[in-house]
């Protein structure tokens, strides 16, 4: 090390008596002013190897690896000045000036920076914004299906007291039983399909993965923004391995891809759950449709042939429409529910903030342990929980926000094999009811029932294997529990000083 300092500074002495100008060297705290960086193509820069360091009082002073007429020239024409003086360093030196100005550790792209890493943030959370208002709208036809249900089986039991005692007395209450059934079997309709048209969200799982040595970048070409990674920056991973060597500067940089890291990850996990919401909502249709088919097909086998036939096939036809359609996003809330199973599981075992922020201490021990007084003397305490340590607590609380989604996908699993179950169930109820209450109907009534047999123990044993899974990954957390504990922020000390308030649910 000493060694290859002394080589550098002779190189910019000797630079120095060439050009007749200062030298200097890298440093975190040479910037140049915002507006005028704003004027500048970086990539200009780093081309022609020049940066303004200031500009006052018609006079630039730049720093250059080549200084010379022609170029105070072209600085000149570019700046609007009349006078330029010069600093000389060399090649390697600028870079990472033009770099730091750049927000950018060294070697890496553009797109690192920490405001465009900020600006894919805040995309990804508009998208996450857009697929809650998805699921809140699919939350809406579940309970617009509801209403279908309650209002069916008001209409049926109006409909079967005229069936069976005909006009006369209970019209009181066969007409009321009527006009509130169809009032909500019309209203349930009309949330249903107010959310009907909600898009198949895809995945956002990248080919190329995040690895802390690549970066999320934002495509705003088309009307809807696209994501792609970019590739691996040199060195990055290196780097990285360095943290306790690292400016704070270059730390937070690192800091703010992790969060655009974890912000990505919580956008797919959003994907995941819209996605099982959107199947669970198509089985509570489903459903829906089971009981139109039920109560179509056991009018018929009781009553026969009649004046009311008409009725009885239309909801035999509504029925297996509505089934139909719920069905059709079955396997793609089943894909989603095991891809996001697959991903908490992953992503859950890989190396968390702390393996990468305090290495030495931190791998000492057990990587399940994560208890360990961090490495701050009582006289650093104040430096280290400023800048750098609120973008190192603001990239722990959106890891730990990463570990409730993975959470939560996991429990939107657990629903979904839940509304499998009770699909299946409604299906499997139909057909035992059929078997038990119309017998020897014949080789077609048999046939019937026992596909419904079938179909319903297939929804219902697969919907316990999505279930099963999903809350043994349930236990390993204890969020769930009746306890919950929540640290009140002193950003004037570590987190592990903060005072804790507890809401236990046996108070409660």
């Amino acid at each position: 090390m000493f060694l290859r300092n002394l080589k550098k500074f002779s190189k910019l002495a000797e630079l120095s008596e060439r050009f007749g100008c200062p030298w200097l060297e890298y440093n975190e705290k040479i910037n140049a002013p915002m507006l005028l960086l704003l004027r500048l193509d970086f990539g200009m820069l780093r081309k022609e190897l020049w940066f303004p360091r200031s500009v006052a009082d018609d006079r630039a002073t730049v720093i250059a690896c080549k200084p010379g007429p022609d170029l105070a020239g072209h600085i000149k024409d570019v700046l609007g000045v009349s006078e330029v003086d010069f600093f000389v360093t060399v090649p390697s030196d600028l870079i990472r000036i033009i770099e730091h100005n750049q927000d950018l550790n060294p070697d890496f792209p553009a797109t690192a920076g920490r405001t465009p890493l900020a600006r894919v943030r805040t995309y990804l959370a508009a998208r996450r914004s857009l697929l809650a208002h998805y699921r809140t709208l699919l939350a809406k036809s579940r309970t617009g299906l509801a209403f279908i249900r309650t209002g069916i089986s008001f209409v049926t039991t109006g409909l079967l007291f005229v069936r069976i005692f005909g006009m006369g007395y209970l019209l009181l209450i066969d007409v009321p039983l009527l006009i509130v059934g169809c009032v909500m079997t019309y209203d349930g309709f009309r949330w249903y399909f107010s959310s009907r048209d909600t898009p198949d969200q895809p995945s956002y799982w990248q080919e190329t993965m995040a690895t802390g040595a690549n970066f999320l970048e934002v495509n705003l070409e088309n009307p809807i923004p696209l994501f792609n990674r970019s590739d691996n920056a040199k060195g990055a991973a290196d780097l990285r391995q360095e943290w306790t060597n690292l400016s704070p500067v270059m730390r937070r940089r690192y800091l703010a891809n992790d969060r655009t890291d974890l912000a990505e990850e919580r956008s797919m996990l959003s994907c995941y759950r819209t996605r099982m919401a959107k199947t669970r909502t198509g089985l509570a249709f489903v459903r829906t449709g089971v009981a139109f088919i039920g109560l179509g097909f056991g009018l018929v086998r009781h009553y026969h042939a009649s004046g009311w036939m008409v009725l009885d096939i239309a909801l035999i036809l509504i029925g297996a429409w509505m089934a139909g359609e719920g069905f059709l996003s079955y396997s793609s809330g089943r894909r989603a529910g095991k891809e996001g199973y697959l991903v908490a599981q992953e992503q859950g075992g890989e190396s968390n903030i702390w393996d990468f922020s305090f290495p030495h201490s931190h791998s000492a021990v057990s990587p399940m342990c994560h208890s360990l007084p961090l490495p701050v003397r009582g006289g650093q305490a104040a430096g280290i929980w400023g800048t750098t340590g609120l973008a190192l607590e603001r990239t722990v609380l959106a890891e730990r926000r990463n570990v409730m989604g993975r959470l939560r996908t996991v429990m939107a699993r657990s629903r979904t094999g839940f509304a499998f179950v009770r699909t299946g169930f409604s299906i499997l109820m139909v057909g035992i009811a059929f078997v038990v209450y119309f017998r020897d109907g014949g080789f077609g009534w048999g046939l019937f029932e026992t596909l419904m047999l079938i179909g319903g123990l297939a929804l219902i044993g697969d919907g316990i294997y999505l279930s099963f899974s999903a809350e043994k990954y349930r236990r390993q957390f204890p969020y769930c529990s009746g306890d919950m504990e929540i640290g009140v922020p002193n950003y004037g000390k570590p987190v592990r000083l903060w005072q804790k308030v507890v809401f236990s649910n046996a108070s409660s």
